[in-house]
């Protein structure tokens, strides 16, 4: 049954089935060759998606869209310039600096490149930087949206890994790996434009000069302080007790509608339309999958699929360190081929509950699944961010894949550290508990 159950996935991958409809009908297949009764599956769907934690996603989708909507982009371009906008290479580290502060709101890797990608592009091929190292930047800048909290992905997770895994410490152990990532590429753009004299080609304007005084710090801080708490209102009542993840998604919808609707005046009711609409679209996607994917793990559950996939590692070494090291191998290869959320809920139920067996926090786990599919949004064919910021942008997407390159070398050195230093992923959760 589970050699049929992949074979069947497999083949409809190949003759392009939309994945969620793939996980469904191979999980169908699978059932009616071992002879259980097809109205199991769709208790099965509906019962993955009766779920609480569950209602979080479309809640966190839709406050992100109202922020995104609501014009905030440009007090966070604005804040983040006047911090690092002097260094050499700065509107670079500013593109970086901007993904960190919008992905601290959106928890989309898509949505983070799409808001600021086409302000910021253009800005810094006007400054001097070529337009596919812009492009380069953007894409990769756009990453932090599934790393930093609050994250869709992770989100997704916690909900398919099959276990007790709490939201909560997910979204703060992913706080410390995003920050790093962030610093690693900001450090990278300010040796790329040392090097190659990227950002010189205009003087500052003096609006921008003006930014960069203390006086305009404060200003922009100002401006950009109220988007800012969203983050800060949801992981400080999520640790404070305040209320549940899901509860906290409802709170960041009912800040963002607040913000948009009576502090920056820029709802209309044609444009809270567009965003429902958008929101509702999204969330039936993603809810989709997971019903499917939840009768796709109770599949391979019943059929012991993690472990045989246990005892296949055990097999090779029962070395936690291999263990990772193949995970880390297969994750960066899958996430090549399959969009995020799709490529989670199918390997989570496999991949998580064997990495417990080897005595790996699932937490930490999560975060190292999680900035490993990360890099699969900058490689084709399936790199979403390529498609977003490259379609932005005006270019073929292999015209940014050599700017790339060096991105790609730090952001594997980043999985290797958050692999095999799990104090930097648990340190915070354990911290605050």
């Amino acid at each position: 049954m589970a050699l049929l159950l992949f074979i069947s996935l497999f083949i409809m991958f190949i003759i392009g089935v939309p994945v969620a409809f793939s996980m469904g009908l191979a999980s169908m297949i699978a059932m009616w060759q071992d002879g259980t009764s097809l109205q199991v599956a769709i208790q099965r769907i509906f019962g993955s998606l009766n779920s609480f934690p569950l209602m979080a996603i479309p809640f966190f989708i839709l406050a992100g869209s109202l922020m995104e909507y609501s014009g905030i982009s440009q007090r966070l371009i604005n804040l983040a310039n006047s911090l690092v906008g002097k260094i050499t290479g700065g509107l670079g580290m500013v593109t970086v600096l901007t993904a960190m502060f919008f992905a601290s709101i959106s928890g989309s890797s898509a949505a983070t490149v799409a808001a600021i990608g086409s302000i910021l592009i253009p800005a810094m091929v006007k400054r001097g930087f070529p337009k596919n190292f812009s492009t380069s930047v953007q894409a990769v800048s756009g990453e932090l949206g599934v790393i930093i909290p609050p994250s869709i992905p992770l989100i997704i997770f916690a909900l398919s890994a099959g276990m007790s895994i709490s939201i909560g410490d997910l979204f703060m152990a992913g706080v410390v790996p995003g920050f790093m990532i962030a610093i690693s590429l900001m450090f990278t753009i300010y040796l790329i434009s040392k090097i190659k004299g990227y950002g010189k080609k205009i003087e500052l304007t003096e609006e921008e000069k003006e930014l960069m005084t203390a006086k305009g710090r404060l200003r922009a801080l100002r401006e950009a302080v109220l988007p800012l708490l969203m983050p800060v209102i949801i992981l400080g009542g999520i640790y404070g007790g305040i209320f549940t993840p899901t509860e906290a998604a409802a709170v960041a919808v009912g800040y963002a509608l607040l913000l948009g609707v009576f502090v920056y005046r820029t709802f209309t009711i044609d444009k809270i339309m567009e965003v429902l609409r958008n929101s509702v679209l999204s969330t039936s996607i993603i809810m989709f999958i997971i019903g499917n994917a939840g009768l796709f793990g109770w599949v391979l559950t019943s059929q012991r699929v993690p472990y045989i996939v246990a005892d296949w590692f055990v097999s090779i070494s029962d070395s936690p360190v291999v263990f990772l090291l193949l995970v880390n191998l297969i994750l960066l290869i899958v996430g090549m081929f399959l969009e995020t959320g799709a490529a989670i809920v199918i390997m989570a139920p496999i991949l998580a509950p064997v990495a417990v067996m080897f005595g790996i926090d699932p937490v930490h786990f999560g975060i190292i699944m999680i900035v490993n599919l990360a890099v699969g949004m900058l490689t084709p064919p399936i790199g979403v961010n390529l498609f977003v910021a490259s379609q932005i942008a005006g270019l073929r997407i292999e015209h940014i894949l050599k700017p790339l390159i060096p991105f790609y070398i730090v952001l594997l050195i980043n999985i290797a550290i958050i692999t095999y230093v799990p104090q930097i992923t648990l340190w915070l959760p354990n911290i605050l508990k």
